[in-house]
């Protein structure tokens, strides 16, 4: 995990589903979790999503809060 990725997190849009448009750091998990189940998107969107569910998995959605308020 990398600087860059946290805050492409919190900059980057849902670009298609339901949420579309809500920032992938706002998705709430048991979305994230139904494309853990599912499979991820191919591409830069599926590993952000990835690492997003993993961080909501693991409690450290905290983490990113700095971020977001900048």
């Amino acid at each position: 995990m990398q600087r860059d990725d946290l805050e492409r997190l919190v900059r980057t849009a849902m670009p298609f589903g339901k949420h579309k448009g809500t920032l992938i750091c706002d998705l709430p998990g048991n979305y994230l979790n139904w494309f853990a189940r599912e499979g991820f998107p191919k591409g830069e969107i599926g590993r952000l999503l990835q690492l997003m569910q993993e961080m909501d998995h693991n409690g450290l959605r905290p983490l990113l809060d700095p971020l977001k308020r900048q």
